[in-house]
């Protein structure tokens, strides 16, 4: 079996952007960014020819880390209301094609995907996760891959390699040092890609390298900004084991029952 897991949002704002670019008004581009999504979705059906599959929204405004960091993703461009809006008929489309809706009150959507990848992962079933977020690349494994669909490239080990020089499971604890800007997450200071890529390569994790005897002036610096790496690390990993209230027999794929 294979599930298709789309980041629903991540797909849709991207469609909207080209759209709203393309088209005169508000209106024409929220029928163009329908008819985009339904072609974009019925594309990767057809790619994946997937057994089960779902579209991940995000419902919850704000989670366990805006209490932990109240500044977590400040700043970010809202989504425009137009299409925020709109997005009770966007899921109506997807599910005419078959692909059902998952949103929580309490939980990011982020964290829905990395549950539902690892639930299958532990029991060696297969998860293609489709998104341009490269934090997803935290949950890269043998039973998980991630599918750019927009570059039309998959985000897989080897390319983690050539854009991080790391593994994929040492990705949590790179973001943990350099902080993400786009979610507010500072990381340590003065740690940058460069030098957190050779406390890793050097060390292998964050906790390897906290444990360690501080020589260089990398380290020292990890050392006193201790807190602030491991904020960062719990901020960035995504949570795997939330309650989700369904069987995974519903969200297997059958086109013919719904819709018209």
């Amino acid at each position: 079996m294979q599930l298709l897991i789309l980041d629903a949002l991540n797909l849709i704002r991207r469609l909207y952007a080209v759209q709203e670019n393309r088209q005169q008004d508000t209106a024409a581009a929220l029928v163009a960014t329908e008819a985009a999504l339904n072609h974009a979705a019925g594309r990767l059906l057809e790619r994946f020819a997937p057994s089960h599959v779902v579209a991940v929204f995000d419902g919850a405004p704000q989670g366990f880390r805006h209490r932990l960091h109240p500044g977590y993703k400040a700043g970010r461009a809202p989504m425009p209301e137009a299409l925020a809006g709109h997005l009770d008929r966007l899921q109506q489309g997807l599910w005419q094609l078959g692909i059902d809706a998952l949103l929580s009150d309490t939980d990011e959507a982020d964290d829905l995907v990395a549950t539902l990848s690892r639930t299958l992962s532990r029991h060696g079933l297969a998860a293609t996760i489709v998104s341009t977020d490269q934090g997803f690349c935290q949950l890269l494994g043998p039973h998980t891959r991630l599918w750019d669909h927009f570059n039309q490239r998959w985000l897989d080990t080897a390319y983690v390699q050539q854009h991080y020089g790391l593994q994929p499971a040492q990705l949590v604890d790179y973001w943990a040092l350099t902080g993400v800007s786009g979610s507010q997450i500072k990381g340590v200071p003065g740690i940058g890609p460069k030098r957190a890529k050779a406390l890793l390569q050097q060390f292998g994790n964050l906790d390897s390298l906290l444990a360690a005897e501080p020589v260089s002036k990398e380290q020292k610096t990890v050392q006193q900004h201790k807190h602030d790496a491991l904020l960062a690390r719990q901020l960035v990993r995504l949570v795997d084991d939330i309650e989700l209230g369904f069987n995974l027999k519903d969200l297997r794929y059958r086109p013919s029952t719904k819709g018209p």
